[in-house]
């Protein structure tokens, strides 16, 4: 019955116990066995139970008897925290009418809270605040509560008190949730009108995708048809998760669930996609999602016994369960053929290409993280650049403007001082410094995004302890005096190690870059010399010194011109090697620029 049931999705800050209520809520419903549940059940990466962080978005199909008697079925969506898997939340929200906002009652009203609160009240939705974490000693109760009416804008008087490690007060987010949340609306006499928000691919069965019912019904068997391409494929089956899969003959009005159509296309199991019948389509799609906006550039390259097609082959499989990621193909002359991919953040990154090397066996390269930066160019024409290769010289541009991010940044107030140096020290322009409670402030600053990406959020966090959370989202683009830094090794240019840099920090940054790469190439058995440069002017040199066999060890007595005939043997066989010798740059000497600050 369609107004029995309730979709809603749990949103909080990083860490703020999102995945644990998830736990207690299937515990409570017995949606999972005893033997079955484990902690974080539903985080299934092996990578996010590793971090205790969740990284993909997960549902679950909950049966309820609430203490008036009424069953009801609630589809909850587990979504993640960290500001990089923002998409995967902002998806979820668009399948769900309510959202339980968790706020972890000994941090407080964070960055993300205050983000994924935003998200909710732009898709209408009925915001639960559950304040968590009650249990722990020397909590102020009082401060949170103050925090979530003055800076989210909810009224305390509203918010749950729970422990979800506990298990206290849990009954009461069910009943409030099946209260406050309203059911579905739709209608069930229309023609079936279903949204794609997420998708994953099975070895043997192809894309399984789940949908949401928005009009109408899908039963198996029903020949269904993709509104964007008009590919058409049979139903083969259709269920829910518990989080197990749950076979079901039909799915109605209002109902999440998952389909297996035998959809081999990956193009085709699009996120966004409006789902219909071939027999009795819809006249209009639904307007689906925007879609995401990559802010991060890298090269990833196959290395060792890896080619390019498993490379590529494996970045369409994740791409499919990762709609935010993109990709294209590239050639460096440095490292041959790869692919110049797209992500939201450095978290981002880190978490796509650990699952390439995990999930997918292989071995990879990844270039220097780069941000999209636009270029004018003397004859008028506005070019996108991800590469720093790509770059033209000096002379045919007119302007180059970078991305500039508006960042939300909440810490508390003794942290201040060396925050806003930090600030400072990466060209941000203070908007606003609030006081939003006695000892806590917001600070609101515009920043270049290329200063964020090196290394800016593990700064923030050991300058506050840990303590300053961060949300940002895209500002425009302004314009800024940057230049090309050109990486050159025994004089050759290595295009895969160049950035794009401020004037004003260029030779600060070729300095410190030339002098990690001294430490990261290995000694060869060649002099090695590694020069920072802007156009052809060097601004830095470093040399590693090659090994060296003692030749002389078995000299004794004679005239000093043995010695020298000896030396200069040896001279000219290290000239030899230095002009055939190939460096092989490691995997560390791009990490190298990361930690250039």
């Amino acid at each position: 019955m369609q107004k029995n049931i309730r979709n809603f999705a749990i949103i909080a800050h990083v860490d703020h116990g999102k995945s644990t209520l998830a736990d207690r809520f299937i515990e409570l419903t017995g949606a999972l066995s005893s033997r079955e549940l484990r902690e974080q059940v539903l985080d299934t990466m092996e990578i996010e139970r590793e971090r205790g962080i969740t990284i993909k978005a997960q549902t679950a199909r909950l049966k309820y008897r609430s203490r008036s008697g009424q069953e009801y079925t609630l589809n909850m969506i587990d979504t993640p925290g960290h500001v990089d898997f923002s998409y995967e939340v902002s998806r979820s929200l668009a399948a769900c009418e309510g959202a339980v906002l968790v706020v972890d009652v000994s941090q407080g009203v964070e960055a993300q809270t205050l983000a994924n609160a935003y998200l909710a009240i732009q898709n209408d939705l009925v915001i639960i605040p559950v304040m968590n974490k009650i249990d722990l000693p020397q909590i102020d109760l009082d401060l949170a509560l103050e925090q979530l009416e003055h800076i989210v804008g909810l009224k305390k008087e509203e918010a749950l008190l729970v422990s979800a490690k506990k298990g206290l007060g849990i009954e009461d987010v069910l009943e409030s949730i099946v209260e406050r949340i309203p059911p579905p609306k739709g209608n069930v006499d229309a023609p079936l009108k279903a949204l794609l928000f997420d998708s994953w691919f099975d070895p043997y069965r192809g894309v399984i995708v789940l949908v949401r019912i928005i009009d109408g019904c899908l039963r198996a068997g029903d020949r269904i048809r993709l509104m964007s391409n008009g590919a058409e494929y049979l139903a083969e089956e259709i269920g829910y998760l518990t989080p197990k899969p749950v076979k079901v003959k039909a799915l109605e009005t209002g109902e999440v669930g998952y389909l297996i159509a035998g959809i081999k296309n990956l193009a085709h199991a699009r996120i966004g996609e409006t789902i219909t019948l071939a027999s009795h389509p819809v006249s209009e799609a639904l307007p689906g999602f925007k879609e995401a906006k990559p802010m991060v550039f890298c090269g990833l390259y196959p290395a060792g016994d890896s080619n390019i097609d498993e490379l590529r082959v494996a970045l369409e499989k994740l791409r499919l369960t990762d709609a935010s990621l993109h990709f294209e193909p590239e050639h460096s002359p440095a490292l041959g053929f790869g692919f110049r991919a797209g992500f939201l953040g450095l978290l981002h990154r880190e978490i796509v290409q650990e699952r390439l090397e995990r999930e997918f066996n292989l071995n990879l390269i990844t270039t220097a993280p780069s941000v999209s930066y636009r270029v004018v160019t003397n004859k008028g024409e506005v070019l996108e650049i991800h590469n720093p290769s790509e770059l033209p010289e000096p002379q045919f541009i007119e302007r180059i403007e970078e991305p500039i991010i508006e960042a939300l940044i909440l810490t508390p107030d003794r942290y201040l001082g060396p925050l806003l140096q930090l600030l400072d020290d990466r060209r941000g322009q203070q908007k606003r410094l609030e006081y939003i409670s006695t000892n806590r402030v917001i600070l609101d600053y515009l920043i270049p995004l290329n200063e964020v990406v090196y290394d800016f959020y593990n700064q923030l966090k050991s300058l506050s302890q840990g303590y300053a959370s961060m949300d940002y989202e895209l500002a425009g683009y302004r314009e800024e005096p940057l230049v090309r830094l050109d990486i050159l090794v025994n004089y050759e240019e290595v295009d895969a190690l160049s950035v794009i840099v401020h004037k004003d920090k260029v030779y600060y940054v070729g300095r410190a870059l030339v002098d990690r790469l001294r430490r990261a190439i290995p000694r060869q058995q060649f002099e090695v010399i590694i020069q920072a440069a802007v156009g052809k002017r060097v601004i830095a040199r470093e040399t590693v010194k090659p090994f060296r066999k003692d030749v002389l060890a078995k000299l004794y007595g004679g005239d000093y011109t043995r010695k020298m005939k000896v030396l200069e043997k040896q001279k000219e066989g290290k000239k030899r090697m230095k002009r055939v010798g190939r460096v092989d740059i490691p995997q560390e000497a791009f990490l190298a620029i990361l930690e250039v600050k």
